[in-house]
């Protein structure tokens, strides 16, 4: 990404801290293999052993919890995977959460059964209530997902209440906390999950990195085998260097804490302005709790492809409701989870800010998204000329 550019769209990835970086760049350089007992070895051991410190301090769990992964998406697949290994006989997996989830479930065998949202984006406690009771009637356990914040509305689920009734009726829950570190305070026995996902290039640290966090091991299975790495949780040699970057992010995702107030503030008054702008824009989740630095914003009438095709020329980068891996927008399953038709789901945008973002990055969004607003409203106002 350039200096030009204002980048907006952190819940994607977040840009590298340097301090980060340096940290790679040292343990690239000193080499090692973790396995090894020599001295090179022994120094890639202690650069792992440090950062599985440095990772379980931020999860409030001890180090042993911590199981290095390739990123959020492994880690997903394989809590989930452990549902299915651990006898779980169905799956409730709420109708928000990342593609990652959702696959993960469609793929591990128990029976899956969608747990619904309100309007907010909030879990149905309802609705989950009956769910589980359902389960437990008929002599099974219930597997349950639901994650910390959503990716694309930034709204922020009640997980610990959640996993209180969960562990009440006998089930196991996982939480997708992706999206938690640098933003909200993240501490995984206070929310009560079994297991939970982390990655560090969302907030400043390296892609392909991540961890899954299981202050019980007994509700984990490996799904990679072949070596006894991460406790024979997850084979392979460690990646020394993106770990030892991961645990660096760790520590300064306390500083970015520091700076919730201030990314609220800017995404608020980003709110006020485009719907002054544009009175017809939505702004999703906007009555529940929110990650400070996400909004998830509608135009209707205008294609999410076509705002973000618009913002990118004009210098700005945000995400769409939803990507697919090729880089495709389509209308976003967490809209319409939310009672969303398909032309508002699709009409949808996400600005995400983050450690670097500055007012003027804001102020240049507001005013090229603005400018579309008004394009817009000018095409229709030709056409109803048009029609009298």
């Amino acid at each position: 990404m350039t200096a030009a550019a204002a980048y907006l769209d952190y819940n994607a990835t977040t840009p590298v801290k340097r301090d980060v970086a340096d940290v790679v760049a040292e343990v690239l350089a000193t080499g090692g293999n973790p396995s090894s007992v020599h001295r090179f070895g022994r120094l890639a051991r202690a650069a792992l052993d440090l950062a599985r410190d440095e990772v379980a301090a931020l999860a409030g769990v001890d180090p042993d919890a911590v199981v290095f992964t390739s990123g959020g998406t492994e880690a997903n697949a394989l809590a989930v995977a452990s549902f299915a290994a651990r006898g779980v006989a169905r799956l409730l997996i709420a109708g928000v959460e990342h593609d990652s989830v959702l696959a993960a479930a469609a793929h591990a065998g128990p029976e899956v059964k969608t747990l619904p949202v309100l309007p907010s984006g909030i879990v149905d406690l309802a609705a989950l209530d009956a769910l589980l009771a359902d389960v437990r009637a008929s002599g099974g356990r219930a597997g349950v997902a639901v994650q910390l914040a959503n990716n694309e509305t930034g709204v922020i689920q009640p997980v610990a209440e959640i996993a209180a009734r969960v562990h009440a009726a006998g089930g196991l829950l996982h939480c997708d906390a992706v999206q938690g570190p640098g933003r909200i305070a993240v501490n995984i026995p206070a929310l009560g999950a079994d297991t939970a996902a982390l990655s560090a290039h969302k907030f400043g640290g390296p892609q392909g990195v991540g961890a899954l966090v299981a202050p019980e091991f007994r509700v984990v299975s490996p799904v990679q085998t072949g070596g006894g790495q991460e406790r024979g949780l997850r084979a392979g040699t460690e990646n020394v260097a993106g770990i030892a970057g991961f645990g660096r992010a760790a520590v300064l995702a306390a500083d970015d804490l520091a700076e919730a107030g201030r990314l609220a503030a800017m995404r608020d008054g980003l709110e006020r302005r485009l719907q002054t702008s544009f009175p017809g824009a939505r702004v999703y989740g906007a009555e529940a709790d929110r990650l400070p630095n996400t909004s998830c914003i509608a135009m209707a009438g205008m294609r999410a492809e076509t705002q973000v095709i618009a913002l990118d020329l004009a210098g700005v980068a945000v995400s769409a409701g939803a990507a697919c891996s090729s880089g495709k927008v389509r209308a976003s399953h967490v809209l319409r989870a939310m009672g969303a038709d398909e032309d508002e789901a699709g009409s949808a945008i996400r600005v995400s800010l983050g450690w670097a973002s500055s007012q003027h990055d804001v102020d240049r969004f507001a005013a090229a998204w603005s400018e579309l607003a008004a394009r817009r409203a000018h095409g229709q106002a030709s056409i109803a000329r048009e029609g009298m």
